[in-house]
């Protein structure tokens, strides 16, 4: 992973940037017409025969997506300061945010929702999210919980799900997709521990979850109120110049079905009465 801890803080900041741009399968051109400098100037900055300024520093990590937290360690290598901070989500700065969210999850409500940080640990959740934790063993909700590995643990949720193999794909895959955008050791590490419990369960995880005449992946859930179908669209905040905000996620549940509505806002009105 391209970190602050060794290899970023060891690697000059030419390397660092070919890094990112080979990982996003550009080419020199490419990168170099979209951050309106020379194609030349840019071979130069890759192999340190020039330093590139702050600005450019910033401009290339813009258009190469670079996460805010690697853009530190972009920095140090070129010789500057780090722009970036990450505030602690408890942090009274920070009180808007979780205003504004718990907000949003409480408005989501009956549906299920989550919020969860760049490695799927839970921050918050709605009332609703109980129907996704039931049965699920204690260790795995503790603190720093992680919800990939709670979905697909044998003691987790992964026995109530009817479509488990196609899930758990799609789930892998989006993974697989972050992984290949971040370069995060730790999201693959996470993979390797996915795959490991479907081979467990005797799970085969098919190499394609396409199905040409369906919208969307539904979760197939059993609970006590019947079998649930849901479906989840996942936000981020779009102008966050904080680390820790930048890399907050939201995954909202909906009903793919109006017996799985029904069933929700049934649900909901048992917990809140």
């Amino acid at each position: 992973m391209l970190d602050s801890s060794s290899t970023s803080a060891a690697a000059p900041a030419g390397q660092l940037l070919r890094d990112w741009r080979v990982r996003r399968r550009m080419s020199q051109l490419e990168l170099a017409s979209t951050a309106g400098i020379s194609a030349r100037h840019l071979s130069f900055v890759e192999t340190g025969r020039s330093r590139p300024s702050r600005a450019m520093l910033l401009r290339l990590a813009e258009n190469l997506d670079v996460p805010l937290r690697e853009r530190n360690p972009l920095l140090i290598a070129g010789g500057y300061a780090p722009t970036y901070h990450a505030t602690d989500f408890d942090a009274p700065e920070m009180q808007s945010v979780r205003d504004a969210v718990e907000r949003i999850l409480a408005a989501h409500e009956p549906y299920p929702a989550i919020l969860v940080d760049r490695r799927w640990q839970l921050v918050s959740a709605n009332r609703a999210a109980t129907v996704l934790v039931d049965g699920v063993a204690p260790e795995l909700l503790a603190p720093t919980c992680n919800v990939l590995r709670a979905s697909l643990h044998p003691e987790g949720l992964a026995p109530r799900i009817e479509n488990l193999a196609q899930w758990g794909a799609h789930i892998v895959d989006n993974l697989r997709r972050q992984i290949a955008v971040t370069g995060d050791d730790e999201l693959r590490e996470l993979e390797r521990e996915l795959v490991g419990y479907a081979d467990d369960m005797g799970v085969a995880l098919p190499p394609s979850v396409e199905a040409p005449r369906a919208i969307a992946m539904p979760m197939r859930l059993r609970t006590d109120g019947g079998v649930l179908a849901l479906m989840t669209m996942i936000a981020t905040f779009g102008t966050a110049l904080d680390i820790t905000l930048a890399e907050l996620s939201l995954e909202t549940f909906l009903p793919a079905d109006a017996a799985t509505a029904s069933a929700l806002f049934a649900r909901m009105e048992t917990v809140t009465a």
